[in-house]
Formats: C-alpha cells, structure tokens, sequence
C-alpha cells in the first residue's frame, strides 16, 4: 500500500543517511509503512485520500446526532465533495437519492480538515428511516491532505523502527548512558497525533 505519511528521501535525512545511499531503502520503506499503519490503527482513522470516489453503507439509527440546527449523520471521514452522493434504501437497494443535506463542520475541507457529518437543516434524517432503511453514501474518503503532525509523526516512529534492528531486546546501549530500555510508546509520536484521535480509540 503506497500511502505512507512521509516520504524515504525525508527519512533518510533524519537519520543522517546520505540521499545516494539506496542499501537501505528497503528497510526503510518498510519502517515508514508500518508507522503509517500504525497511526491508523491507534487514532482509528486513515489520513490519505481515496483516488476516486467509493461506496460505503451506513445504518442511521446508530449515527443520527439531534442538534438544534437539525439531525446531523455521522460518517467516516471524507476529504472531498467530488462524487458526492448519498441515498437512502434496504441494503439490497433500490437507492433513492437524498437531498437537502449540508456537509459539517462548516469550511471544513478549507481548513484542511474532513468532513464528518451530514446535516439536514431545521429538519430530520428519520422520517425515511426504517428498522432496515440503510444510507449509502458514495465519497472520496479519507483526509483532504495528510496533517503535518502526522506526517512528522510517522517520520519519528519510522525512525524509531529502523533503529530497533540494533536493540532486538527493546534496550540500546551508550558510551554515554549505558544500557537504555525504550519505552513503549514514543511521547512525541503520542502527542502530535493524540488530537486526530477518535473517540474509543488509543
């Protein structure tokens, strides 16, 4: 999967590995995905965007917040309104088209930041809804652009992963310190994708 939040070139240079030196490029690609995945995992978002739009189905009753404004929907993250569309329907179909909603947060994808809800204004997504009635929402997922402090993030954990190739016990050692055990969680790494977080998740 090519959708590493860095790049081999940026790595390198933060280990002090020259740009023309290409023994290792391996390991570190390897090192920059696992990272990469790992942030995933441990925010339970993704933050690359998907190339064309796709389809995803969703069952309202488990995400229709009340807000006064109206009923907002809550969705994964989707980081453009190319190929937008929602519908509603059975999960086998037919689908019927749904108007009359707005993306939220206001200016979202302006701010660099995803849209995570559809609101239908001063009015209600459960009027259509059934116990089967389903939401399929066609988007490109994922974040508009990859934030900088998680792409400086991956970088430190990638980095922090090459480098376990000379401590395979989780220890490295100094002239000047001595013996080091690592720690399990990188502080950094934690507190620059600690806001990207979902609720339920780290």
């Amino acid at each position: 999967m090519a959708n590493e939040y860095g790049d081999v070139a940026t790595l390198k240079e933060k280990l002090g590995i020259e740009t023309s030196d290409t023994s290792r490029d391996t390991l570190l690609t390897s090192a920059l995905a696992a990272a990469s995945r790992g942030i995933d995992r441990a925010t339970g978002r993704r933050f690359w965007l998907d190339a064309t739009a796709t389809e995803r189905i969703y069952n309202p009753h488990r995400r229709i917040v009340c807000r006064d404004d109206g009923e907002m929907l809550l969705v994964d993250d989707i980081g453009s309104t190319t190929g937008l569309v929602v519908e509603s329907g059975p999960s086998s179909g037919p689908w019927t088209t749904v108007s009359g909603w707005e993306t939220a947060p206001d200016n979202a994808l302006a701010d660099g930041q995803p849209i995570t809800g559809l609101l239908r204004p001063n009015g209600i997504w459960t009027w259509r809804v059934s116990s089967t009635t389903r939401i399929r929402i066609t988007a490109q997922f994922g974040w508009p652009t990859v934030p900088d402090d998680v792409t400086e993030a991956a970088l430190i954990q990638a980095s922090r992963l090459f480098k376990r190739k000379d401590s395979p016990e989780g220890v490295m050692g100094s002239a000047e310190w001595g013996v080091v055990r690592l720690s399990r969680r990188d502080p950094d790494v934690w507190n620059l994708i600690e806001p990207f977080v979902l609720s339920g998740f780290g």
